[in-house]
């Protein structure tokens, strides 16, 4: 049986995709260009893609273009590592903040692509809209503006910050939100309220640099529980540490997990919560990158499934506007008095300035369209980033597929020495985050985090080739 015209070009490029001339991440031609290339019509390519997306060989990025499909199954047939046994830990965590910070020196950044430093590029910030925003509240508020705001925060914004949650199936209650100084404060302010320094936590492995922080400065022990391929928190790991540890608290992010992207499952999300309230052991929830989902759906919430009140939320703007917004929120759940007498020991108020410039920018529709802007922005520079390291790192290299957020999390093979690693791509300007940075234990040694939330520059897309090479050559 003749194929139909599109058949024939989808059939070329599938070829290409599965003996691997086109690689996971690699940007296809435009409609157009292939319309001029094979002197078709437009529907005709336009069948043509859409039959390799249903093969899932290619997803499409809205205003972006279509990608090679960056398949389940892409790491070799392997999985990411974990810790093989339950880490009780005391012990003090190394100073790993230089490892996460942008350099000091002015003149070493600006000869540095920073690939560990997760925050959005100054490209990827709306200035005007924020700087609009912020100078409207000066002129309208005037010296209200000097003076302590309500402890627990503005009650429009609240109400805003919840009314938004419930576009996105969140269920949140104005009067036990929280406004605070960021995510972390947040965090701090809900480990304080349901625990007590030598208690045990379960944190997710890898967990980031200043979540483990915050559980070190509180004194508090540490389970860390592994982050599987694809769905997060291994669950069967969580029970089995549960029968021997007296765990009062578990503490992950379920929406794009910090380094590795994945997203839980609702499933294991709903399995999680049974888990929790079989013990009443309360789940805190990070949900800063929840926003910043690649597919067309936004992930909801742990606590959306709750109507216990045990699941505390926490998320901010830092990473979705801007690093300097020092605006966050938690949503406190049935510890709602016991947050707010530690939010009030922090200082009484956050900033008026950034309230009121978040309540003008949620007010309107603005902060809904920067958002479908940026995330369709991190999905092309997610896609690009995938193309350099499967083309320039070395062949055994493992990574993640992230479904949305920042980053990538990457393993070299056990030959690659990594501190000459991460020493010579300090010397040919380019940064990472060494994998030793995300657990109290030694499980990551040979692993690190790119972040790909800053424009490429051919400066940094040569030098991020260069560290592919450079690795090639350390074995």
């Amino acid at each position: 049986m003749n194929k139909y015209r599109y058949e024939e070009i989808s059939a070329e490029i599938a070829l290409n995709i599965t003996e691997g001339r086109l690689k996971p991440g690699h940007k296809l031609p435009s409609v157009r260009s292939l319309k001029q290339q094979y002197r078709a019509g437009l529907s005709t390519i336009q069948k043509a893609y859409e039959l390799l997306i249903i093969l899932g060989l290619v997803e499409s990025i809205p205003k972006s273009g279509y990608y090679v499909a960056l398949a389940k199954g892409w790491h070799n047939g392997s999985q990411i590592s974990v810790p093989s046994q339950i880490r009780l830990r005391d012990e003090l965590f190394r100073n790993n903040l230089q490892a996460i910070t942008t350099s000091l020196d002015p003149f070493q950044r600006h000869r540095t692509s920073e690939f560990n430093v997760a925050t959005p590029d100054d490209t990827f910030i709306p200035q005007r809209m924020i700087l609009r925003s912020m100078q409207e509240v000066i002129r309208e508020k005037g010296t209200k503006i000097l003076r302590y705001y309500p402890p627990n925060g503005s009650e429009p914004l609240k109400d805003h910050i919840t009314k938004r949650a419930a576009l996105n199936h969140g269920n949140f209650d104005a009067d036990g939100l929280i406004i605070t100084d960021g995510a972390l404060q947040a965090f701090y302010i809900a480990l304080v309220s349901v625990t007590s320094p030598g208690d045990a936590v379960a944190i997710e492995s890898p967990c980031v640099f200043s979540m483990l922080q915050v559980l070190r400065a509180l004194k508090l022990r540490i389970v860390e529980i592994p982050v599987l391929d694809p769905e997060g928190f291994d669950l069967d790991f969580l029970e089995e540490t549960m029968k021997t540890i007296p765990i009062k608290a578990i503490a992950l992010t379920p929406n794009f997990h910090n380094p590795t992207g994945f997203l839980m499952s609702d499933e294991n999300k709903f399995r999680l919560l049974q888990i929790a309230l079989a013990k009443d052991i309360p789940i805190i929830e990070n949900d800063v990158y929840g926003d910043l989902n690649f597919n067309d759906q936004r992930p909801g919430n742990i606590s959306s499934m709750d109507d216990s009140g045990l699941v505390m939320t926490f998320s901010s703007y830092s990473k979705t506007l801007a690093s300097g917004i020092r605006l966050g929120w938690l949503f406190t759940g049935r510890f709602f008095k016991e947050a707010e007498q530690i939010k009030f020991s922090l200082g009484s108020s956050v900033s008026p300035v950034y309230q009121e410039t978040m309540l003008k920018i949620l007010a309107t529709t603005s902060y809904e369209r920067h958002i479908r802007n940026f995330r369709m922005k991190l999905a092309s520079q997610c896609y690009q980033t995938m193309e350099l390291i499967s083309t320039s790192f070395p062949e055994k290299t493992l990574i993640s597929v992230p479904k949305g957020g920042y980053s990538i999390w990457l393993k070299m093979d056990k030959s690659i020495d990594m501190t000459k690693f991460h020493d010579h791509c300090q010397e040919i300007g380019v940064r990472f985050t060494p994998g030793y940075t995300f657990s109290f234990s030694n499980a990551f040694e040979q692993y690190f985090r790119i972040v790909f939330a800053v424009k490429y520059t051919q400066q940094s897309v040569d030098v991020l080739k260069q560290a592919g090479m450079l690795a090639g050559n350390l074995k």
